[in-house]
């Protein structure tokens, strides 16, 4: 009776486990289709630009800056910036240099090719 019962306990998990990485690959597959990008480059290129540095950004090891607005819910957000229309267009736009976007901007333009920005939003929007 005991084995039973750790393999019906066994099976319950694998199956959670499962339910939760197909929900995260799923976000990333949505994430994907909108806007082209790798959401596991992405993370990587958020990271080798320094974003962290100035926003908070869920899942980046060290992203844990205060200066801009924190990332975390920017996928469901109605703007970006303050003054674009969140689409995934308007998110890449201005991730390849936002002074171009709004001269009164203070986040810098990090020379963010446009590859790196793509990939970059493709992250974001993981990010509901």
């Amino acid at each position: 009776m005991p084995s039973k019962f750790w393999l019906v306990t066994g099976l319950g998990l694998a199956t959670l486990v499962n339910t939760s990485c197909n929900r995260q690959s799923q976000a990333e597959q949505i994430a994907q289709a909108a806007t082209g990008g790798s959401a596991a480059r992405g993370a990587a290129s958020i990271a080798r630009y320094g974003c962290g540095s100035c926003h908070i950004i869920p899942g980046v090891s060290g992203a844990s800056g205060l200066v801009g607005p924190p990332l975390s819910g920017i996928g469901n957000r109605v703007y970006i910036g303050g003054v674009l229309q969140n689409t995934p267009n308007n998110m890449i736009r201005w991730i390849e240099n936002p002074p171009a976007v709004d001269e009164h901007t203070v986040m810098p333009n990090l020379g963010v090719t446009h590859q790196d920005a793509i990939d970059i939003a493709g992250y974001l929007y993981t990010l509901k």
